[in-house]
């Protein structure tokens, strides 16, 4: 028997894998059966050399509980190990087995997962004490048996083993008792085994049988050896892409197409990229992508090696050449890294574009559910945008697809205003919008229909792109000031009667949380709507960009600022100018003729003032400005009093503010009630 300390350069290692080393214990498995497979791997690359002449067997890793003895045992026929190759590979943790093996055989030993000496160790995360009974593949080799108790003192000694390989049997510590569960052990396999080259078994299958499950002697092996993104591409058709996408993701919808990535140079990758079908909120379907290092499952937090906008796809990424730390659990930050992430991009937008070009209906039937990818990648990756620009689409209300060339050159004639800005109009929602849209169309607009999820943010960044381009909702603004053709047609109406009109209306608007009315008066003509609500394009944009971007959190909390436009042009509102001034013409004659003399005595105080220094106007002259002031408001107020008693009893003034609140969507409740029973009285 030998008896010795483990070379390491701390007292004690394993204080310092526990804490450091491994994020999280569960990854002992993998490392585990990544050995195991590991040395399989390696009896197969010296069968192919000629170096091994025997009966390779039956090569399964299997993988056993006894949870009796609290035991979990990794077992492969693999290449084994000498008594000094114990003392090479685990007695002395610096050196590699793996690292030697590759040096030597570097040409057949591209399958070979292990990269790091140090995995064998992780079993100490979860274990009091670690047995390895193995034997080597060479001539008259001695069985072995290697023992350590998670101090640096182990014991070798002689073993009995008939075959080849090793096994790993790990004593689980009392406060990791979950990895002596069944289930537990299932789902770690399930994890990171499911795809590894070898086959792995984990007990027996089961049967039912006389009202109960009984074990079969068949293996449960739990892994397939040949995952779909080994394969040629021309050898599988859409139903075998279909079929692993519901491997991977089983409550999913059928994904949109995919990408098959498989390249050997500059660097070696291979994988399968689906394009989801997303419904909801986009966090929702991050973290999907599963790295893979030789299939052995690394990660499903890919940042880094996946381009941001990318990682809302699913599917695998698997590469040998992506640099890993001890744990393989987090990507270092390296030039090869960036090399891989930029060729993912390319090969993306190279689908995407031979897609549209191949079968371009196809393309369009999906653009609603593309759309989200292709425009998070334009807005986050700049050279993204410059491939995607040629295959990204607009829809217009009418369901008809544009590309963006295609459609500057459908509107740029009808749709270029005095200023020579070409202006794209759009809606958010068809139904919400739609005698707007209606209004825009009877000019011949074409309107487009921008309502996914970073469609908003998109408009901002295509007024960047665009030459001399705006964007406008449809219903931002009065069709004519939406696309100003020529100046427009001043109100005819006197100020103090378009004022007294505006004060009726204004004194009738309902008091809605967070939101401010403005009311206008605008000749719109007969045939325009008699009162439109309209939404400052700027500001409401400003609303809509703050719920994506942080630091402008502050026009999140301001309120949405509307316009009333009342159409002077139309009959009801003349009505109601003729009806106020009828009735309220003899109240407000003198109030309006006493406003008119304090407005003028008080811009004569101000011009007085004016010419002299602060210290110069006497306190009679200050006094005076007050008074003239205090009463011009005071004359105001009976004005605004006058025409609010007036309009509070105008069932054409309610019915009208109603309409437009109606149709955009903010009358609701108490006064959607009372609009129903006024409605009603009006048509009886």
């Amino acid at each position: 028997m030998q008896k010795g300390n483990i070379g390491v350069t701390t007292e004690n290692i394993f204080p310092v894998i526990k804490k450091f080393l491994y994020s999280d214990h569960e990854i002992f498995l993998r490392e585990m059966v990544s050995n195991a497979v590991d040395a399989t791997q390696k009896i197969k690359t010296l069968a192919e050399k000629g170096e091994f002449k025997g009966d390779l067997g039956d090569l399964t890793v299997r993988v056993s509980l006894d949870e009796k003895n609290k035991t979990l045992t990794i077992s492969d026929n693999g290449i084994g190990m000498t008594e000094e190759e114990i003392d090479k590979y685990i007695n002395q943790i610096a050196f590699s087995g793996v690292s030697d093996f590759l040096n030597k055989y570097k040409d057949n030993a591209n399958a070979i997962i292990g990269h790091f000496g140090l995995g064998f160790y992780s079993a100490f995360m979860v274990s009091d004490k670690v047995e390895i009974i193995t034997k080597s593949y060479r001539e008259n080799a001695k069985a072995v048996k290697w023992s350590c108790d998670g101090s640096p003192s182990f014991e070798i000694d002689d073993a009995e083993k008939a075959g080849r390989g090793s096994d790993i049997i790990l004593h689980i510590s009392d406060d990791c008792k979950e990895f002596i569960e069944k289930g537990r052990i299932q789902g770690l396999l399930n994890k990171y085994c499911k795809f590894m080259p070898v086959p792995i078994a984990f007990g027996k299958k089961t049967e039912w049988k006389d009202g109960k499950q009984v074990e079969t002697d068949e293996d449960n092996v739990i892994n397939d050896v040949e995952p779909l993104w080994t394969k040629t591409p021309s050898t599988l058709k859409d139903e075998n892409y279909k079929k692993f996408y519901h491997e991977l993701y089983p409550m999913q919808d059928d994904p949109l197409f995919w990408i098959h990535l498989n390249v050997d140079y500059p660097f070696n990758l291979t994988g399968i990229l689906y394009f989801p079908r997303i419904k909801s909120n986009i966090d929702l379907q991050r973290n999907k992508i599963q790295l893979y290092c030789n299939q052995v499952f690394v990660t499903d937090q890919v940042e880094g090696i996946v381009p941001d906008f990318l990682t809302l796809l699913h599917g695998v990424i698997d590469s040998p050449d992506i640099p890993l730390n001890v744990s393989r659990s987090y990507l270092q930050s390296d030039q090869d890294v960036k090399k891989i992430s930029t060729y993912i991009t390319k090969k993306v937008a190279d689908r995407l574009n031979s897609i549209f070009k191949e079968n371009r209906k196809e393309y369009e039937s999906k653009w609603d559910d593309l759309k989200l990818f292709i425009n998070y990648g334009m807005l986050s990756q700049e050279d993204f945008y410059d491939r995607a620009k040629d295959f990204a689409l607009f829809k217009d209300v009418d369901d008809k697809y544009f590309t963006l060339d295609e459609y500057k050159t459908l509107i740029k004639d009808n749709q270029t205003d005095k200023d020579g800005q070409t202006i794209y109009l759009y809606a958010t929602n068809k139904e919400e919008q739609y005698s707007y849209i209606e209004a825009a169309k009877d000019k011949g607009y074409s309107v487009l229909l921008l309502d996914g999820q970073l469609d908003v943010p998109a408009v901002s960044m295509f007024e960047q792109k665009f030459e001399k381009s705006r964007f406008m909702r449809v219903d931002s603004d009065i069709i004519d000031r939406l696309i100003v053709k020529e100046d427009i047609k001043k109100n005819e109406l006197d100020g103090d009667i378009a004022d007294n009109l505006s004060s009726a209306f204004r004194s009738q608007l309902p008091t809605i949380d967070k939101v401010e009315f403005g009311v206008e008066v605008q000749a719109l003509g007969e045939d325009a709507q008699p009162v439109i609500i309209t939404q400052s394009e700027y500001m409401r944009r400003m609303k809509d960009i703050s719920r994506y971007q942080s630091g402008m959190s502050f026009y999140a909390q301001m309120p949405d600022s509307y316009s009333l436009v009342l159409n002077s042009d139309h009959p009801l509102i003349k009505g109601v100018l003729a009806d106020e001034n009828e009735k309220c013409g003899d109240a407000l004659k003198p109030v309006l003729s006493e406003i008119k003399g304090q407005q003028a005595r008080l811009a004569a105080l101000h011009q007085n003032q004016s010419k002299k220094k602060p210290e110069e106007v006497t306190q009679e002259e200050k006094d005076d400005l007050a008074a003239t002031e205090k009463a011009l408001a005071e004359q105001r107020d009976k004005k605004k009093e006058i025409i609010t008693e007036y309009a509070k009893d105008n069932k054409i003034v309610h019915q009208l503010i109603d309409l437009a609140l109606l149709q955009n969507g903010m009358l609701k409740g108490s006064a959607l009630d009372a609009f129903i029973k006024r409605s009603v009285a009006l048509i009886k």
